[in-house]
Protein backbone atom coordinates (compact mmCIF):
# COMPACT_ATOMS: atom_id res chain seq x y z
CA UNK A 1 0.00 0.00 0.00
CA UNK A 2 1.18 3.63 -0.81
CA UNK A 3 -1.31 5.70 1.16
CA UNK A 4 0.23 8.43 3.03
CA UNK A 5 -0.01 9.66 6.41
CA UNK A 6 -3.16 11.93 6.25
CA UNK A 7 -5.18 9.41 3.90
CA UNK A 8 -4.46 6.57 6.59
CA UNK A 9 -5.34 9.43 9.78
CA UNK A 10 -8.88 10.04 7.63
CA UNK A 11 -9.45 6.17 7.08
CA UNK A 12 -9.28 5.18 10.87
CA UNK A 13 -11.05 8.13 11.95
CA UNK A 14 -14.22 7.03 9.48
CA UNK A 15 -14.00 3.24 11.11
CA UNK A 16 -13.78 4.57 14.17
CA UNK A 17 -16.29 7.06 14.64
CA UNK A 18 -18.44 4.83 12.60
CA UNK A 19 -18.45 2.90 15.68
CA UNK A 20 -18.18 5.42 18.74
CA UNK A 21 -20.21 8.22 17.12
CA UNK A 22 -22.72 6.42 15.14
CA UNK A 23 -25.31 9.15 15.43
CA UNK A 24 -23.18 11.71 13.48
CA UNK A 25 -21.95 9.15 11.03
CA UNK A 26 -21.02 9.65 7.94
CA UNK A 27 -18.80 12.43 8.86
CA UNK A 28 -18.69 16.11 7.54
CA UNK A 29 -15.82 17.61 7.21
CA UNK A 30 -15.57 19.43 10.01
CA UNK A 31 -16.15 16.52 11.97
CA UNK A 32 -13.76 14.58 10.28
CA UNK A 33 -10.95 17.65 10.56
CA UNK A 34 -11.53 17.54 15.11
CA UNK A 35 -11.41 13.60 14.75
CA UNK A 36 -7.92 13.65 12.91
CA UNK A 37 -6.61 15.95 14.69
CA UNK A 38 -7.94 15.32 18.39
CA UNK A 39 -5.23 14.56 21.11
CA UNK A 40 -6.92 11.34 22.42
CA UNK A 41 -6.34 8.10 21.27
CA UNK A 42 -3.79 9.29 18.58
CA UNK A 43 -0.05 8.57 17.64
CA UNK A 44 0.92 10.77 16.38
CA UNK A 45 -1.18 14.15 17.00
CA UNK A 46 -1.52 16.08 13.39
CA UNK A 47 -2.55 19.33 13.06
CA UNK A 48 -4.56 19.06 9.23
CA UNK A 49 -6.46 21.61 7.80
CA UNK A 50 -9.58 21.25 5.50
CA UNK A 51 -7.32 21.54 2.38
CA UNK A 52 -5.27 18.26 3.44
CA UNK A 53 -8.45 16.43 5.09
CA UNK A 54 -10.22 16.92 1.43
CA UNK A 55 -6.99 16.07 -0.67
CA UNK A 56 -7.21 13.05 1.24
CA UNK A 57 -10.89 12.10 1.04
CA UNK A 58 -10.76 12.67 -3.01
CA UNK A 59 -7.50 10.60 -2.84
CA UNK A 60 -9.21 7.63 -1.19
CA UNK A 61 -12.28 7.85 -3.33
CA UNK A 62 -10.03 7.34 -6.21
CA UNK A 63 -9.35 3.93 -4.54
CA UNK A 64 -13.02 3.58 -3.81
CA UNK A 65 -12.39 3.34 -0.21
CA UNK A 66 -14.37 6.23 0.49
CA UNK A 67 -17.33 8.18 -1.04
CA UNK A 68 -19.38 11.31 -0.08
CA UNK A 69 -22.87 10.50 1.28
CA UNK A 70 -25.76 12.94 1.10
CA UNK A 71 -25.92 15.11 3.83
CA UNK A 72 -29.24 17.92 4.58
CA UNK A 73 -26.70 20.89 5.01
CA UNK A 74 -23.60 19.87 4.31
CA UNK A 75 -21.47 16.97 2.77
CA UNK A 76 -20.56 14.01 4.36
CA UNK A 77 -18.55 11.13 3.96
CA UNK A 78 -18.08 7.46 4.52
CA UNK A 79 -15.13 4.89 4.57
CA UNK A 80 -15.93 1.74 1.58
CA UNK A 81 -14.04 -1.14 3.67
CA UNK A 82 -16.58 -3.09 4.16
CA UNK A 83 -17.65 -3.22 0.10
CA UNK A 84 -14.75 -2.27 -1.43
CA UNK A 85 -12.20 -4.38 0.58
CA UNK A 86 -15.04 -6.90 1.64
CA UNK A 87 -13.89 -6.57 4.98
CA UNK A 88 -15.75 -7.79 8.02
CA UNK A 89 -16.37 -5.53 11.13
CA UNK A 90 -13.61 -7.10 13.39
CA UNK A 91 -10.83 -6.40 10.60
CA UNK A 92 -12.08 -2.90 10.32
CA UNK A 93 -12.03 -2.14 14.33
CA UNK A 94 -8.21 -3.61 14.06
CA UNK A 95 -6.74 -1.69 11.22
CA UNK A 96 -8.36 1.36 12.14
CA UNK A 97 -6.78 1.07 15.32
CA UNK A 98 -3.42 0.35 14.23
CA UNK A 99 -4.05 3.45 11.24
CA UNK A 100 -4.88 5.24 14.47
CA UNK A 101 -1.98 4.46 17.49
CA UNK A 102 0.90 3.15 15.49
CA UNK A 103 2.86 -0.30 16.32
CA UNK A 104 1.41 -2.12 19.53
CA UNK A 105 2.03 -5.13 21.51
CA UNK A 106 -0.61 -7.53 21.35
CA UNK A 107 -2.31 -6.22 24.52
CA UNK A 108 -2.42 -2.84 23.81
CA UNK A 109 -3.98 -3.52 20.47
CA UNK A 110 -6.46 -5.66 21.95
CA UNK A 111 -7.41 -3.16 25.18
CA UNK A 112 -7.70 -0.49 22.55
CA UNK A 113 -9.98 -2.17 19.72
CA UNK A 114 -12.55 -3.28 22.55
CA UNK A 115 -14.12 0.46 22.16
CA UNK A 116 -15.09 -0.39 18.26
CA UNK A 117 -15.48 -4.03 18.20
CA UNK A 118 -15.84 -6.52 21.21
CA UNK A 119 -14.49 -9.81 20.86
CA UNK A 120 -15.75 -13.08 22.92
CA UNK A 121 -12.00 -14.27 23.52
CA UNK A 122 -8.53 -13.52 22.57
CA UNK A 123 -8.51 -16.46 19.76
CA UNK A 124 -11.17 -14.38 18.31
CA UNK A 125 -9.00 -11.14 18.74
CA UNK A 126 -6.07 -12.99 17.11
CA UNK A 127 -7.62 -14.68 14.08
CA UNK A 128 -8.70 -11.11 13.36
CA UNK A 129 -5.43 -9.53 13.22
CA UNK A 130 -3.58 -12.97 11.22
CA UNK A 131 -6.18 -12.71 8.67
CA UNK A 132 -5.39 -8.67 8.52
CA UNK A 133 -1.79 -10.22 8.44
CA UNK A 134 -2.76 -12.79 5.53
CA UNK A 135 -4.21 -10.04 3.64
CA UNK A 136 -0.65 -7.59 3.41
CA UNK A 137 -2.82 -5.17 6.33
CA UNK A 138 -0.60 -6.09 9.03
CA UNK A 139 2.02 -6.72 10.36
CA UNK A 140 4.43 -8.53 13.21
CA UNK A 141 7.58 -6.81 13.82
CA UNK A 142 10.25 -8.48 15.33
CA UNK A 143 11.20 -7.38 18.88
CA UNK A 144 14.05 -5.23 19.25
CA UNK A 145 16.62 -5.38 21.78
CA UNK A 146 15.30 -3.73 25.05
CA UNK A 147 11.65 -4.89 23.70
CA UNK A 148 9.49 -7.48 26.20
CA UNK A 149 6.95 -8.02 23.60
CA UNK A 150 6.47 -8.28 19.46
CA UNK A 151 4.84 -5.18 17.98
CA UNK A 152 2.06 -5.38 15.27
CA UNK A 153 1.90 -2.34 12.76
CA UNK A 154 -0.34 -1.38 9.39
CA UNK A 155 0.51 -2.08 5.89
CA UNK A 156 -1.38 1.00 4.29
CA UNK A 157 1.81 2.39 3.67
CA UNK A 158 5.12 1.67 3.43
CA UNK A 159 6.92 5.12 4.50
CA UNK A 160 4.89 4.27 8.13
CA UNK A 161 5.58 1.58 8.88
CA UNK A 162 8.61 0.76 11.36
CA UNK A 163 11.96 -0.80 9.42
CA UNK A 164 12.48 -4.43 10.71
CA UNK A 165 15.07 -4.84 13.36
CA UNK A 166 18.59 -3.45 12.59
CA UNK A 167 22.03 -4.36 14.30
CA UNK A 168 22.03 -2.31 17.71
CA UNK A 169 24.22 0.88 16.25
CA UNK A 170 27.33 1.76 17.21
CA UNK A 171 27.77 3.85 20.58
CA UNK A 172 28.40 7.34 19.43
CA UNK A 173 31.68 8.97 20.69
CA UNK A 174 32.00 9.99 23.98
CA UNK A 175 31.67 13.95 24.00
CA UNK A 176 34.54 15.26 26.17
CA UNK A 177 34.15 15.86 29.71
CA UNK A 178 32.91 19.06 31.19
CA UNK A 179 35.06 21.21 33.09
CA UNK A 180 35.06 20.55 36.28
CA UNK A 181 33.73 22.81 38.93
CA UNK A 182 36.92 23.84 41.15
CA UNK A 183 36.46 22.04 44.59
CA UNK A 184 34.14 23.72 47.35
CA UNK A 185 37.13 24.07 49.44
CA UNK A 186 39.21 26.62 46.36
CA UNK A 187 36.27 28.61 45.83
CA UNK A 188 35.98 29.59 49.26
CA UNK A 189 39.70 30.15 49.42
CA UNK A 190 39.10 32.29 46.58
CA UNK A 191 36.36 34.64 48.16
CA UNK A 192 38.19 34.93 51.40
CA UNK A 193 40.94 36.02 49.35
CA UNK A 194 38.59 38.80 47.32
CA UNK A 195 36.97 39.59 50.44
CA UNK A 196 40.37 40.46 52.64
CA UNK A 197 41.85 43.16 49.24
CA UNK A 198 37.94 44.32 49.67
CA UNK A 199 38.82 45.30 52.84
CA UNK A 200 42.31 46.63 52.68
CA UNK A 201 40.87 48.69 49.70
CA UNK A 202 38.27 50.16 51.85
CA UNK A 203 40.33 50.86 54.59
CA UNK A 204 43.45 53.01 52.25
CA UNK A 205 39.87 54.98 51.18
CA UNK A 206 38.98 55.71 54.68
CA UNK A 207 42.26 56.86 55.50
CA UNK A 208 42.99 58.96 52.35
CA UNK A 209 39.14 60.95 53.42
CA UNK A 210 40.19 61.41 56.68
CA UNK A 211 37.48 59.22 58.23
CA UNK A 212 39.15 57.45 60.51
CA UNK A 213 39.22 57.82 64.38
Amino acid sequence: MDLDAAEVRVLGCLVEKQRTTPDVYPLSLNSLRAACNQATNRDPVVSYDDDQIRDALHRLARRRWTRMASGARAAKYRHLLDETLQMPRDEQAVLAVLALRGSQTPGELRQRVERLQSFADHAAFQAALDRLIGKDLAVRLERRPGQKEERYAHRLSEDLDEEPPLAPAAAPAPSPPAPSAPPQDDRIDRLERELTALRAQVAELRTELGLDP
